[in-house]
C-alpha cells in the first residue's frame, strides 16, 4: 500500500515562489509505486490549501512551478495532538514533506506544529530548523565546536533603532573589517536582504534593507572565496556527497543569480577541489551538520579563502532547493542517487524518526 506524503508549500517568506519550483520538482520525482502525494499549498497570507485535482495534473509538466489554489472550502486547520483536516474530515497521512524555504517554513515553527499535531515531516527537527536558520546563533554553536567559520558582527533592530547608533555600528564595522561587507538579515535564505557595500557610506543603507526582512542584522568581510556546495543526508549517521561549487556571473551569488537569471552562475558538479581539499570539505560539512542539530538533510556551504585556501563553513540551508537546477539533488545525483531514490531515502529517514520518537515516554 502507498504511503500517504503531504507536500506542503508556498508560504510567507519571501522565498515563496522558489518554493513553488521546488516543490514541483519533488512532486514530479516522488516513486509513485511507494508514495501517494497530496499537495497542501500555504498561500502569502499564511493559510493552508488543500490543493484540488487540476493542481496535481497541471504540476506533473515538466519545467512548471506549482500554483496555489486559495479555495476557502478547502482550507487545511491543524488540529492538536489529532492531525491535518479540511471540510470537518481528516486527511489521512502517513507523512509531511515541507518544501518550504525561509522565514515560517524552514525555521522550526512548521515543524514544531507538525509535531504538535503529531505527524512525522522530513528534513530537520525543530531545534535543528531553528538553529540553522539563524545565521548568528549556528556561527557561536560552530565556533564553540571548533569548526572554521567567518569573522563576523551582529545588532538587533533594537540596537540600530536611531541614526547615532546605526552611525556607531558602521564605524565599528569599518575598523573590524573595512567597508567591504557582507551585509545581511541573520534570518532568511536564498540571499533575501543582501547588500554586498564597497565603501562606508554604503553600510547604513544596506543595514536598513537587511532589518526590513529580519529584525537581526549579520556582518562579514567581504573577500575573494570559492563558492562550494556540499549536501549532507542522514540522522544519526551523517553521509556527506562530493561537493560542487557555485562561480556566480554577477558580483555574488544574489537571488537574481540563482533563480531570475539563466546566466546567473556556472554550477559545477563536482568542484574542482584536489583529493585532499575534498575530503577534509566532506569532514568538515558533516560536522557542521551534527554540531547544528541536524537531521533529514541539509546543505552546506563552504568557502575556499582564496588568498589562505583555508576552509570555513558559510551557512546551512535545512531545507535546501529542489528545483531543477538547484544543487543539492544535482550533488546527490552526480555522485549515483538519482533524484526519486533521493526523495524516498529522504521520507524513510523521517519515519526512521518518527519511530523512535514514537516509543519515548512523556509521563513516569
Amino acid at each position: 500500500m502507498s504511503l500517504r506524503c503531504a507536500l506542503l508549500y508556498g508560504g510567507k517568506s519571501g522565498e515563496h515562489e522558489v518554493s513553488l519550483q521546488s516543490a514541483a520538482s519533488v512532486f514530479r520525482n516522488m516513486d509513485r509505486s511507494r508514495f501517494d502525494p497530496m499537495l497542501v499549498g500555504i498561500a502569502k497570507d499564511g493559510c493552508w490549501y488543500l490543493q484540488p485535482q487540476e493542481i496535481h495534473e497541471a504540476g506533473l509538466e515538466p519545467d512548471t512551478a506549482l500554483k496555489i489554489v486559495e479555495d476557502p472550502t478547502l482550507r487545511v486547520e491543524c488540529r492538536p495532538g489529532v492531525g491535518l483536516f479540511c471540510s470537518q474530515e481528516q486527511l489521512q497521512l502517513d507523512v509531511v514533506f515541507p518544501v518550504l524555504h525561509g522565514s515560517l517554513g524552514e525555521d522550526g515553527t512548521v515543524q514544531g506544529l507538525l509535531e504538535v499535531v503529531e505527524l512525522p515531516y522530513v528534513g530537520a527537527g525543530v531545534l535543528g530548523s531553528s538553529v540553522g536558520m539563524d545565521k548568528d546563533l549556528v556561527k557561536q554553536l560552530w565556533r564553540a565546536h571548533g569548526i572554521p567559520t567567518l569573522d563576523s558582527l551582529t545588532a538587533s533592530a533594537v540596537e540600530l533603532s536611531s541614526v547615532s547608533k546605526r552611525q556607531a555600528f558602521v564605524t565599528r564595522c569599518v575598523e573590524t573589517f573595512g567597508p567591504m561587507l557582507f551585509v545581511k538579515p541573520a534570518r532568511t535564505g536564498s540571499s533575501v536582504g543582501i547588500t554586498k557595500t564597497h565603501s562606508a557610506e554604503e553600510i547604513e543603507p544596506a543595514v536598513q534593507n537587511a532589518l526590513k526582512y529580519d529584525t537581526k542584522v549579520l556582518i562579514e568581510p567581504a573577500q575573494p572565496v570559492r563558492e562550494i556546495e556540499i549536501s549532507v543526508i542522514g540522522n544519526g549517521a551523517p553521509y556527506a556527497y562530493p561537493p560542487g561549487e557555485v562561480v556566480p556571473n554577477h558580483e555574488f551569488y544574489d537571488y537574481d543569480a540563482k533563480y531570475l537569471d539563466p546566466e546567473g552562475a556556472q554550477l559545477m558538479v563536482p568542484a574542482q577541489l584536489d583529493s585532499g581539499v575534498m575530503e577534509k570539505a566532506r569532514a568538515i560539512a558533516v560536522a557542521a551538520y551534527s554540531a547544528a542539530a541536524c537531521e533529514g538533510m541539509a546543505r552546506v556551504d563552504l568557502f575556499v579563502i582564496q588568498d589562505t585556501q583555508e576552509l570555513v563553513v558559510n551557512e546551512i540551508n535545512t531545507i535546501p532547493g529542489f528545483t531543477r537546477i538547484s544543487m543539492f539533488p544535482r550533488m546527490c545525483a552526480a555522485a549515483g542517487l538519482a533524484y526519486p531514490e533521493l526523495i524516498s531515502q529522504l521520507i524513510d529517514l523521517a519515519l526512521e524518526r518518527e519511530t523512535i520518537r514514537a516509543s519515548l515516554r512523556y509521563e513516569r
